[in-house]
């Protein structure tokens, strides 16, 4: 489990993962040592799985961003989304329950290329029917984790 300082230092990467970590030793009053040392059990634990960059689509040419909710006959779920996630368009998809079998997010450059997106997937072999969703505007940005209910936990357990 974190404490309050990972739970820092996790907050301060979340706002940029190049943080020099003698700032966050600063914030925290600790060691850029003890920093250090914190960073690499929570990477070690699987906490932190990687630092990645948050990108602007639109300014790399991906006008037309769509969340997909796809049916599957059942014993071909696993198959369907493999599938799906090896398709370069595809920068998520996951096994889900509810409404649809897979979800899938997927970046195309216009409308041509998400109509062929869907249809390549409309076509996989199992897949009973395809819900396409595009995203018109965003409203907020997808937090790396949920920040406040992890300070609200930690804070009602002291």
């Amino acid at each position: 489990m974190i404490d309050s300082r990972d739970l820092r230092i996790l907050i301060e990467l979340a706002k940029d993962a190049r943080t020099p970590l003698t700032h966050i030793a600063r914030i925290l009053n600790i060691s850029d040592v003890a920093v250090k040392k914190r960073l690499e059990r929570l990477e070690r634990e699987g906490v932190i799985k990687g630092y990645v960059i948050n990108v602007n689509p639109r300014l790399l040419g991906f006008t037309r961003i769509a969340l997909i909710g796809v049916n599957v006959e059942p014993g071909k779920i696993l198959d369907v989304a493999r599938k799906i996630a090896d398709m370069k368009e595809s920068v998520f998809v996951a096994l889900t329950s509810g409404d649809h079998d897979v979800m899938v997010e997927v970046w195309c450059k216009d409308s041509e290329e998400l109509a062929n997106i869907i249809d390549r997937i409309r076509r996989l072999p199992g897949v009973k029917d395809i819900f396409p969703a595009i995203i018109l505007e965003l409203i907020k940005e997808r937090e790396p984790f949920p920040i406040r209910k992890l300070i609200e936990d930690i804070f009602k357990e002291r």
